[in-house]
């Protein structure tokens, strides 16, 4: 049986029958989980196991976003709590080589946890590169404003993930640092030059074009497309994101039912599939928005399923590493929040 190129949400901490009948008729390539998803590490593996006995595949992706400060849907008592991109970056100010092992030690602590949940994609690293006056959206989440430092930390967190048993998702491909408004509200416009994406956002994007998966961002970029953001445009995702940036792998949108995409679910799925995104990615767990994307999503085949496929390869049994050692360097990168950055979670052994 084929995988039809979506990702859908559920609504709560176990499967209701309609949603089983729904995945089972459906077949979406994968789960995104969220906070109204995760309760306990052994409700997590029976809902994974669900969705998957649903599916009838082994095969599909199970995502979430566990980034660290202020995006992580795993928190304590169960799972640690670990500190913001930015944490990483302030490190990297004065100590790079010690903020590349702690970044990398970070991703593979957590790609462990979600591991043992069977969760097998954590979208993650943000690799965004904002500007002063930039909405906060991204904020901490980014490791830098100096498109170096996100490349050699990102390069970190997606090598972390990888030896973690987990697949990295770098994002918001071709760049959501410079949007002035959040796109879960609204579709930033940013009035940026060629020459100056170029030189500044897409350059992360470009250095980790080897990531199995990417996430688009839903941002206006006229100097391209004046009229459709990144992830519906097929000038973006063709001449910017495969051609110039070069990635080969396998490229999701960010959420469809963000408010910078208009039209019914159904609309907006046709519109990242027509633009040349491999699958969509619809998170809200709400029935109704699940049967509009999944009617209209088509099936995972052609180049997409073989991106599908080269990702899955990229899996692997976990790598030994020294548990304590990587505790440390992530205090040490953790103890940057005293200089005011990022929220306060602790990070639990």
């Amino acid at each position: 049986m084929t995988f039809k190129a979506f990702i859908s949400g559920c609504a709560g901490a176990s499967l209701s029958d309609a949603e089983r009948q729904f995945f089972g008729r459906e077949r979406p390539c994968g789960l995104i989980l969220f906070a109204r998803n995760c309760q306990t590490p052994e409700q997590i593996s029976a809902l994974v196991t669900s969705f998957k006995d649903a599916v009838e595949s082994e095969e599909a992706l199970v995502l979430i976003d566990q980034e660290g400060g202020r995006v992580q849907r795993l928190r304590p008592p169960h799972w640690r709590s670990m500190p913001p991109a930015r944490c990483y970056g302030v490190l990297y100010e004065t100590a790079p080589e010690v903020a590349k092992k702690a970044a990398f030690s970070g991703a593979r602590l957590i790609a462990e946890e979600l591991r043992g949940v069977g969760i097998n994609v954590n979208c993650t690293p943000c690799i965004d590169v904002p500007e002063e006056g930039a909405h906060d959206v991204i904020g901490d989440r980014a490791f830098s404003t100096d498109s170096d430092v996100v490349i050699a930390l990102g390069r970190a967190v997606m090598d972390g993930t990888l030896a973690g048993g987990a697949l990295p998702v770098i994002k918001h491909v071709p760049g959501h640092g410079r949007a002035r408004a959040d796109s879960h509200l609204s579709l930033p416009r940013i009035d940026a030059t060629r020459a100056e994406l170029e030189a500044r956002d897409f350059r992360p994007f470009e250095a980790l074009r080897d990531s199995p998966l990417a996430m688009t961002a839903h941002v206006l970029l006229p100097a391209y497309d004046e009229r459709r953001p990144a992830t519906t445009s097929p000038v973006i995702m063709r001449e910017v994101i495969r051609d110039l940036i070069g990635l080969n792998g396998l490229v999701m949108s960010d959420d469809i039912g963000m408010q910078a995409l208009g039209g019914s679910f159904a609309e907006r799925t046709r519109g990242v599939i027509d633009a040349g995104c491999d699958v969509v990615l619809q998170c809200s767990g709400v029935l109704s928005e699940m049967l509009d994307t999944g009617s209209a999503a088509p099936l995972l085949d052609g180049l997409a399923a073989e991106r599908f496929a080269r990702a899955r390869a990229a899996l692997h049994d976990p790598r030994p590493f020294d548990v304590a050692e990587a505790l440390a360097l992530v205090h040490e990168a953790d103890g940057t929040r005293v200089a005011g950055v990022g929220a306060d979670p602790t990070v639990r052994a």
